[in-house]
């Protein structure tokens, strides 16, 4: 098949076999891939033309890929369904604990010291690099180091963290 033949057969079919499969599922975004995939095939395959038998068999092509398709779908959808999810939201007694630990968080926070507390602000709230720190602050690197080895000590022990 030349590319010349292909491009009128493409030209020619590969509406109407959009509308086809369309109708069927009634997808657009579907229809047009599975179109797109007949015409493929038919390029790759180097199917020869024969008076309207291409026709029959890029239809016949279309309906196949259309009811693969739709199988797998369908597995999919059967497989997500069978998926149990136990997650129903916190209990009040974990959200009263939440509650409890933001709080003595926020406390903890306020009760660094001013120069602890705005590098530990800037690594972990705005997600910057020591020497980032070090830079906007007019400091070395390695007291940003200092001043967040501090600063997460004191956190650990005011939070009670046993890690």
């Amino acid at each position: 098949m030349t590319r010349e033949e292909f491009k009128g057969l493409f030209d020619k079919y590969f509406d109407s076999i959009r509308s086809y499969i369309y109708y069927r599922c009634s997808d657009t975004e579907l229809a047009t891939d599975i179109a797109q995939e007949v015409f493929m095939q038919v390029w790759e395959k180097q199917f020869e033309i024969r008076n309207g038998k291409i026709k029959s068999l890029i239809y016949k092509m279309a309906g196949d890929l259309f009811i693969s398709r739709y199988r797998r779908m369908e597995l999919e959808q059967r497989y997500m369904n069978s998926i149990e999810l136990d997650y129903l939201g916190d209990s009040p007694e974990e959200q009263a604990e939440l509650d409890e630990l933001t709080a003595k968080y926020e406390s903890s926070l306020a009760a660094l010291p001013e120069n602890q507390r705005s590098v530990f602000l800037m690594s972990r709230n705005e997600g910057l690099k020591y020497s980032e720190i070090a830079e906007r602050l007019n400091i070395s690197v390695k007291a940003v180091e200092k001043r967040m080895n501090k600063a997460l000590t004191f956190l650990r022990d005011a939070l009670e963290y046993k890690g």
